[in-house]
């Protein structure tokens, strides 16, 4: 076993806890950015200048009727910005734009005195605009060619020599929707300036070093002149990460201008109709099998929908190649991808970071071709999978490692779930109800753990041991409700050998932790747990060599476990209390730094070949739905899980996490359902989903009537701080069994063997039209054998011929 996932003596690790702040959260108490308005004097209020248009030049900008208003104090305009009039890392973000790239892209802000102040400020001020044309949807950009950023190539093998040894050869498309992360707390920043004109930004953020980044960049200061601090986020999902940072740039800049607080805030609308979401993708692809069924060459274009300006766009995208194989090996393969411009919010983060459109790509693949194989879907993904002591890389290079997890969860869930007897019973269910049918499929997972640019593999943390032996932990890690925090006081709890209650951490803020990656990634508790492991490693070697001069034993023979310290075959003890003192006496510095790096990474994003993967988080699901024939209505009615975490740091917390990963992928998958308005009217490129009311969002309705989830046992993983692995986007795939149970259940109203092709969201209307489809036997576009005529789609050519060069 390795040091860094070696457990010691009774270890706080492992233990099921509550979150660490459950009762704020219950009780209300638990306090956001928002709500420290209320605690700070003299507040501006910011409202966005908003223009209703798709796109357009702007010829005029006249903010005097706004200063006209009673209550507004000032307009931010381009003219007051004294650095980079820019909120991306691209560059290609203008935080006043002079072009409006979107329906509702905000090109001033006004500040307010009072919220309805600057409300009635940003409706006063007059924008004249030279409208241009606009792209709306991803057929569009593909139609005009409208491409940005990199169009990488992922190539493995022979791709040609796989297609001439296939016995069968499929071709398709597949086009499916992005999702908003509708977090509980919507986009929020709080800028304060002190005397000296530095600045102290509390941010609703998932990447506070970055926030801070961008502000002094905007700001034209060094960013030393600049603290963010991140208290917590009521959900960030990934939409935190890059877009707060231009929010948190607008309120800094009008603190700086007017030496007053300055809140901002956006209301539900603004945030949904002005904040990027998880990429829609097309994919074009060609498959070939052998004649048992096997993968013998894919060759496939995902096209993904980066919106007006990159963001994470090209990451998201190398993301979506590396995870287009799943659990399967794919001998040889030659995927491309591109990004779509279009004129609609810019996409980005959202949980699974472009994995899970990847996935979904292969694995609607195999729920298409496995009855054109004659094939049990289940059966045609079991002979795909990864095998152990084959030595098997993936299409980029890496070696898959634990590969015989893959077949240990699947045939556990298989296992648990009496996935044989309920095959059968389902069977007989639909022989009797001609108009209800039910489908059980099951589906696993391969997340690869690591961000893919190497560099932002690494963690920092800070500890504190006070005098009264009272513990404080700093790490650059956010906490947004997925527990984090509870991990990183178990982490610092166990390595110190102390108990939990002597541990207190303090809100992330970079002049305590400087140069800090995302909170993304899943790597939040690898990376932070390690640094926190470090620098408590580092206290407790100092306090191991107090305590031996004070037991008269060697230091390597002092064991510190549940706050006391005795040397190994002696009777004498020291409290942690008074080894502090003493150690203080002594003059033993009592903090520390940690740091840590995740070791083994490479990456060459021009070859995209590499091992950009410090491992991989596996997992599988089995899914039991039944759907209504007369309108494609639906519920769950079962779902099995088995996920592999290593050894859980906290699995209380870990199984919560599988659980709602689950959820939230349920519903892009088959609820969540973004619409735009594609008409040439005055309201182009207006998002309809704009509200709860219009956007399905998951409920208590659509939960699984029975939910069963388990952790893989006996699975430490070496690599990673104290033998666990990453839990926050890897169970959001498990979801694929959701959408594959409807596809068979739709397909069980036709003939045996029928292909049904299935849309995503898979929503009632959705499963409806599938059903109509298998009812009259129909294979149109579900994927087309050797020889069958490809259609046309807006742009895209249909077959392999669309697929060999883009």
């Amino acid at each position: 076993m390795s040091h860094l996932s070696e457990r010691p003596e009774k270890p706080v690790v492992g233990v099921s806890l509550p979150h660490e702040s459950a009762y704020q959260h219950v009780t209300g108490t638990a306090l956001y950015t928002d709500d420290l308005v209320q605690r700070t004097k003299d507040v501006l209020h910011a409202y966005p200048v908003q223009v209703m248009r798709a796109r357009g030049r702007i010829t005029a900008l006249r903010t005097a009727p706004a200063l006209a208003v009673p209550g507004v104090v000032r307009v931010l305009t381009g003219a007051d910005v004294p650095g980079v009039n820019d909120a991306g890392m691209k560059h290609d973000e203008p935080l006043f734009p002079d072009e409006v790239m979107f329906h509702g892209h905000a090109v001033a802000w006004v500040l307010g005195e009072t919220l309805e102040a600057a409300r009635l400020g940003a409706a006063a001020v007059e924008v004249d605009l030279e409208e241009l044309p606009s792209l709306i949807t991803l057929q569009d950009a593909i139609a005009a060619d409208s491409y940005h950023g990199a169009r990488p190539v992922m190539t493995h093998g022979d791709v040609d020599a796989g297609f001439a040894e296939s016995a069968h050869v499929f071709t398709g498309e597949f086009q499916f929707s992005g999702q908003e992360h509708f977090y509980l707390e919507t986009h929020a920043a709080l800028a304060q300036v002190d005397e000296n004109g530095q600045l102290f930004i509390q941010s609703s953020t998932q990447h506070p070093s970055e926030t801070q980044e961008i502000v002094a960049h905007v700001l034209g200061v060094p960013s030393h002149e600049v603290t963010v601090q991140c208290l917590r986020m009521g959900g960030g999902f990934g939409g935190k990460e890059m877009q707060p940072h231009g929010f948190a740039a607008v309120a800094a800049l009008g603190a700086k201008l007017t030496g007053r607080p300055v809140r901002f805030r956006l209301n539900r609308t603004q945030d949904l109709t002005m904040s990027g979401k998880r990429h829609g993708f097309h994919a074009g692809w060609k498959i070939g099998f052998d004649a048992e069924g096997r993968i013998q060459a894919l060759e496939a274009t995902l096209t993904a929908d980066g919106g007006w300006s990159l963001d994470l766009s090209e990451p998201v995208l190398a993301r979506a190649l590396c995870h287009i194989d799943n659990t399967y090996w794919i001998p040889n393969a030659r995927v491309a991808g591109r990004i779509a411009r279009t004129n609609t919010v810019s996409n980005t983060a959202f949980r699974g970071f472009g994995g899970p459109q990847g996935m979904l790509v292969i694995e609607d693949i195999l729920g298409r071709c496995a009855p054109r194989l004659g094939l049990d879907p289940m059966e045609l993904r079991e002979r795909n999978f990864y095998r152990p002591g084959q030595g098997q890389t993936t299409p980029y290079g890496q070696l898959v490692t634990q590969p015989e997890r893959i077949a240990t969860v699947w045939q556990q869930v298989r296992d648990d779930g009496g996935i044989a007897d309920r095959k059968r019973e389902i069977a007989a269910f639909n022989a009797a109800h001609p108009h209800t049918k039910r489908a059980l499929a099951v589906t696993g997972v391969k997340f690869g753990i690591s961000f893919n640019l190497t560099a932002f593999n690494q963690g920092g943390a800070l500890v504190l041991i006070y005098k009264d032996g009272s513990v404080l932990i700093n790490h650059g890690g956010t906490e947004m409700g997925q527990g984090l925090h509870t991990k990183m006081l178990q982490v610092a709890a166990t390595t110190l050998g102390i108990p939990l209650h002597k541990v207190r951490l303090a809100p992330t803020r970079t002049d305590k932790v400087p140069n800090t990656s995302a909170t993304a990634a899943s790597s939040g508790a690898d990376l932070n747990g390690g640094a926190i492991k470090d620098a408590c490693e580092q206290l407790r070697e100092r306090l191991l060599q107090v305590a031996a001069s004070r037991l008269g034993a060697n230091a390597s023979d002092v064991r510190i476990v549940d706050g006391v310290a005795r040397a190994l075959g002696g009777d004498a003890e020291l409290a942690w209390d008074d080894l502090v003192h003493t150690a203080y006496f002594q003059r033993v510095q009592l903090s520390a730094a940690g740091y840590y790096r995740t070791e083994g990474l490479h990456w060459d994003a021009k070859s995209f070949q590499g091992t950009p993967f410090k491992y991989f988080a596996i997992g599988a699901a089995a899914t039991e739905v039944e759907v209504d024939g007369f309108t494609g209505a639906y519920r769950i009615r079962r779902v099995d899980i088995v996920h592999d975490v290593g050894d859980s740091l906290s699995p209380m917390i870990d199984i919560g996490q599988v659980e709602g990963g689950f959820v939230q992928g349920a519903g892009w998958l088959t609820l969540e359902d973004l619409r735009w308005d594609t008409g040439d009217g005055p309201n182009r490129g207006r998002l309809l989903t704009q509200a709860a009311s219009t956007y399905k969002l998951p409920s208590f309705s659509e939960m699984p009537e029975e939910f069963n989830v388990h952790l893989l046992e006996n699975a430490t993983e070496e690599g990673a701080v104290y033998g666990s692995k990453a839990v926050g986007e890897p169970p959001l795939m498990l979801a694929f069994s959701v959408r594959e149970a409807l596809r068979q259940a739709a397909a069980a109203f036709g003939p045996a063997g029928v292909s049904v092709e299935l849309a995503s969201p898979a929503t009632p209307e959705a499963v409806y039209w599938a059903i109509e489809s298998a009812r009259q036997g129909a294979t149109a576009g579900d994927g087309r054998e050797r020889g069958e005529a490809a259609p046309d789609h807006g742009g895209v050519r249909g077959g392999a011929e669309a697929l060999s060069g883009a």
